[in-house]
């Protein structure tokens, strides 16, 4: 038994006819044969020149502004992200002349305190969502974690893609995730993190980093930070690449935001670094660069500020 659609392609019942299906058609349309060598010394030349140049203290104070304060930890309670919260309402107060983070991101349950809580404009309410980390669970428990993510405040969300189904080739139910949760966030940001380190090579970093844009995606996100690696240079680069041939195609600018692994204020000045040397001027604003940390603001603020500081 067979139907036809106005595609023109015969489509029989049970079966998925195997051809070129639209996103591959979509992928086909970038190059995504890449060597991780050639990658891996781009990099290198780029760390090298570059970041010396960058090492300033306007552009850290540029970094301040974009980081997203993160606590997603097992003993996280409404006590210590009521805690957290009031840091970053503090900050203000404490640092006139210094930028607010950009966002706070923490667990679902998190959301309503956090929301409530929050003094300051500007600061969005980021929710990772979606079963993270590891994106396993049926997709009616990630809408229904979104849906009450999204009532209970959250103005941003961090959903991780599913990587077992890329790994396997099933790019539709890749996308179709994404564009679902993208759907139900309407006007709010979605983030999808492609969880980098599992992915195995650059070219199908390139590939996820498509997918992810075309589905809906308003960022896309190196890593959880639960898996090691976590955000790469390489990783970055990749992404960053992808994000501009998007771009270039398209006309849709799509944010980028290093996660994970953000240890040092060198790490931070190295993915500033290589997001103005392949996107630009236009990406150098916290709308469009986000770094997902909690230890690098304390680490910022010292270097602004010339002292050790542990302000959150």
């Amino acid at each position: 038994m067979s139907e036809h659609c106005n595609c023109g392609h015969e489509h029989h019942d049970h079966y998925h006819v195997e051809e070129p299906n639209k996103y591959e058609q979509a992928l086909a349309l970038y190059e995504t044969h890449l060597s991780d060598e050639q990658v891996a010394r781009e990099v290198a030349r780029l760390i090298e020149e570059k970041v010396p140049e960058n090492d300033t203290p306007e552009v850290k104070k540029f970094l301040m502004g974009s980081v997203e304060l993160t606590t997603l930890k097992t003993t996280d309670s409404d006590e210590s992200v009521l805690a957290f919260t009031e840091r970053v309402n503090q900050f203000e107060e404490a640092y006139p002349a210094l930028p607010h983070v950009a966002t706070i991101c923490v667990y679902p349950c998190f959301a309503s305190i956090v929301s409530r809580s929050l003094e300051i404009e500007g600061v969005e309410v980021a929710c990772v969502s979606g079963s993270f980390p590891s994106s396993q669970a049926l997709m009616e428990v990630k809408i229904a974690e979104t849906a009450l993510a999204l009532k209970d405040g959250a103005t941003e969300i961090d959903m991780v893609m599913s990587v077992g189904k890329f790994l396997s080739g099933d790019y539709e139910t890749v996308c179709d995730e994404i564009a679902e949760l993208k759907n139900l966030c309407g006007e709010r940001k979605l983030k999808v993190i492609l969880e980098t380190g599992l992915l195995g090579s650059a070219e199908n970093i390139k590939k996820a980093s498509i997918l992810a844009m075309y589905a809906g995606a308003d960022y896309i996100k190196t890593s959880t930070g639960k898996e090691k690696p976590a955000a790469t240079p390489e990783a970055a680069y990749v992404m960053c690449r992808a994000i501009k041939e998007y771009y270039d195609k398209t006309g849709i600018q799509i944010g980028f935001k290093p996660a994970g692994g953000l240890n040092t204020v060198h790490d931070a000045l190295v993915y500033y670094t290589i997001v103005k040397e392949i996107l630009g001027e236009r990406w150098l604003t916290n709308q469009y660069l986000r770094l997902g940390t909690s230890r690098l603001a304390n680490l910022l603020l010292s270097e602004v500020e010339g002292q050790e500081i542990k302000f959150f």
